[in-house]
């Protein structure tokens, strides 16, 4: 009598292809939500903007607003109300956890502080919510630490790719942010697959992004290299700047702790902050995200790229609006903001030097960014993306000296760093 067969080994190439269909199992999904989570939040935030430019009486309110979103997050929010630096923090070294909570929370702060008229961003909504969103895989998996960390950071690529439809400049993000000074290759091709499908969901439901055009500089002509010294100098404003935003907000955030011990109360001195920054200024272009405008003549992110009537003040006025707004405790994100900000001195150190705008603008756009979050390789490969690979030369220079001069504050405090940015020579003696 014939014995049954005996169950052939596994081979070693089923192995990893075993893997890469659970992962995929995971990472499709997870993907395919938070591109749709950050498609309907764009499209509300839009929708939130435009009610606020109909009713401009909703500023008034805005401390109203606050008191509403610290009273949430104080009695609700518990430890999502740590936002990106939890992130951060779990990704490190899994503890307490992402709350499930995290990303509708963050979704509801973001759209009132901006329907009422707060200086603030996207990408830490959504960062937030995919890493919310792949928590809740996570525990729905029962993933171990080791498998935790890469869906965490495949949940942040996924966001920051969908919400500025840059896949490749999400996925490196996600690697490059949690360390200074050091990627984390191990996560990257689940951080890229989920940040490029997220993007595709994203767009896939009909939702574009704003588009600037940049005209390209011949690098091969003489008078390219004068242009690149002024590139270089701006670089160096940009990378102080960036120095500034962040130190400012750490300050002013450590000033609300100290003065008012009661958080939710924070956000109602800020809107009044906030309220009485508008009259200094006497114009509504620095509220809310900066991308529309009201009338045609308004200071937005893109007329940034074009305009020849930007006042030298603009940068200065967004850095302040949105350090007050976010430093008491409304929610959002860093990153658009200073898009506007490095943009708005691009815009004014061209004139300075007799550079074009839209290069400068486009510069300053990426470098400011990449000096405050620490990431010059994500925001490089953001403004190829973003501008095309054309100014590619520029954009790098410029992401990689502004980083140099940015000190060793950034906006994410969790951040972690591999190799000091400055070494001590008396030590090394």
């Amino acid at each position: 009598m014939d014995l049954p067969d005996s169950p052939r080994p596994m081979t070693r190439l089923s192995i990893p292809l075993l893997n890469a269909v659970k992962w995929l199992a995971i990472l499709v999904p997870l993907a395919i939500a938070v591109g749709s989570a950050s498609a309907f939040f764009l499209w509300a935030l839009d929708a939130v903007t435009l009610v606020r430019f109909a009713n401009p009486g909703l500023l008034f309110l805005l401390p109203i607003a606050g008191l509403c979103v610290g009273v949430v997050y104080q009695y609700y929010g518990k430890s999502a109300a740590e936002g990106n630096n939890l992130l951060i923090d779990e990704i490190h070294q899994p503890g307490v956890g992402v709350p499930r909570r995290m990303a509708p929370l963050i979704l509801f702060g973001t759209l009132i502080t901006h329907l009422f008229g707060g200086s603030a961003g996207r990408e830490g909504t959504a960062l937030q919510m995919g890493g919310g969103i792949a928590a809740a895989f996570a525990r729905f998996y029962k993933l171990d630490q080791d498998r935790l960390r890469i869906i965490l950071m495949a949940g942040v690529a996924a966001g920051f790719g969908s919400i500025f439809g840059t896949p490749v400049a999400g996925a490196v993000f996600a690697l490059e942010v949690l360390v200074v000074g050091r990627v984390q290759y191990e996560a990257l091709i689940p951080c890229f697959f989920a940040s490029l499908l997220a993007d595709w969901t994203c767009r896939a439901w009909g939702i574009g992004h704003t588009h600037y055009p940049v005209n390209v500089v011949a690098v091969e002509s003489l008078p390219a290299l004068w242009l690149m010294g002024k590139v270089i100098l701006a670089a160096v404003a940009f990378g102080l700047a960036s120095w500034v935003f962040s130190e400012s907000s750490h300050r002013l955030g450590a000033a609300f702790k100290r003065y008012i011990p009661r958080p939710e109360l924070r956000p109602v001195a800020g809107g009044l902050l906030v309220m009485g920054l508008f009259f200094l200024a006497g114009t509504p272009d620095y509220l809310g995200l900066g991308v529309l405008g009201n009338r045609p003549d308004a200071i937005t992110l893109p007329a940034l790229f074009t305009s020849t009537q930007i006042p030298a003040s603009a940068w200065l006025w967004k850095l302040v609006f949105t350090v007050v707004t976010l430093s008491a405790g409304f929610k959002g994100g860093e990153v658009t903001p200073l898009f506007f900000i490095g943009a708005a001195l691009g815009n004014t150190l061209a004139h300075l030097l007799g550079a074009p705008v839209d290069l400068f603008a486009a510069i300053g756009f990426v470098a400011i960014f990449g000096a405050a979050s620490k990431t010059p390789l994500a925001s490089t490969l953001l403004g190829l993306e973003l501008f095309g690979a054309g100014n590619g030369i520029f954009i790098a220079t410029a992401c990689i000296i502004a980083y140099r001069f940015s000190g060793h504050s950034g906006i994410y405090s969790a951040q972690r760093a591999a190799v000091p940015k400055f070494r001590d020579r008396a030590h090394d003696k």
